[in-house]
């Protein structure tokens, strides 16, 4: 333990990251955590650990809204491209907080060290990703803040909080997934754009995120496996009990399958064939 990191325990770090409103030091805070961790220097959990919020800490801005008032923008004006890149950089910072809250809320559970260590590196990557977006923002002459964001990506994680398997089976199962499926678009949209420095961004992300998908995945399959459950229907069934609508196509099979969820998973979930 340091001054700048007097944690003794992984739940600890985790919890004051969440926890923490400013951003730089919610950051600062997961990557902290995540070298404590792999440096072994810490436990995983105390009984004297800080309770977890309830919500993750978060400044006054930007404002939340409904995800239906949220407004499109054309992406061939900066002012549309920010509006892009401020969404994005509202989902990563929301996926910084579901990969800490996973590993705070489930410290308890009878998993290998190995699935926290998957965990921290996926919020130490978010992170991440959050400060390269936000500099973006910047260097555009904007910041995260400045326009409204919608709650829907904590609200979908809201009904798995008590089981362990259904928050893999929403969060990185199905919102991380689908970042595999609009991801490329949206990075060859702004390579077409002019706007290089962005789609690198998006590149990074991509990438990244084929990993997490595979983490969550990994995880999910061994929980099945240790309950005798076929993880495809699990998965269907979880769905349905635990995430509002359906699953939209078009799908990046490709991506999904290479990080181990393969179309018998989500297929029968989605009304439409994909395009």
């Amino acid at each position: 333990m340091t001054r700048d990191f007097p944690f003794s325990t992984l739940r600890a770090g985790a919890i004051a990251a969440v926890s923490a409103a400013d951003l730089d030091e919610k950051v600062r805070l997961t990557q902290a955590t995540a070298d404590a961790w792999n440096n072994r220097t810490l436990s995983l959990r105390l009984p004297l650990d800080p309770p977890l919020p309830a919500r993750p800490g978060r400044p006054a801005k930007p404002d939340l809204v409904p995800p239906n008032r949220m407004k499109k923008r054309s992406l061939h004006t900066q002012h549309g491209r920010i509006a892009l890149l401020h969404a994005i950089c509202h989902i990563e910072l929301n996926a910084v907080d579901l990969a800490l809250d996973i590993v705070a809320r489930f410290a308890d559970q009878p998993v290998p060290r190995s699935f926290f260590d998957g965990w921290m590196l996926v919020a130490s990557e978010e992170a991440k990703h959050f400060g390269m977006v936000r500099k973006r923002l910047r260097d555009l002459g904007a910041d995260y803040g400045d326009l409204p964001a919608h709650d829907g990506l904590w609200e979908a994680a809201h009904s798995t909080r008590n089981d362990l398997t259904a928050r893999l089976a929403v969060v990185p199962l199905i919102l991380e997934a689908r970042g595999l499926d609009v991801t490329p678009s949206m990075r060859d949209k702004l390579v077409e754009l002019g706007d290089t420095e962005s789609a690198e961004i998006f590149s990074v992300i991509y990438e990244d995120e084929k990993g997490h998908v595979a983490v969550g995945a990994k995880w999910f399959r061994f929980l099945c496996a240790r309950e005798r459950k076929d993880p495809a229907r699990a998965f269907q069934d979880l769905v349905r009990t635990n995430f509002r609508g359906g699953l939209k196509p078009p799908f990046n099979d490709l991506a999904r399958a290479a990080a181990g969820l393969t179309p018998s998973f989500y297929r029968a979930l989605s009304p439409i064939s994909n395009a």
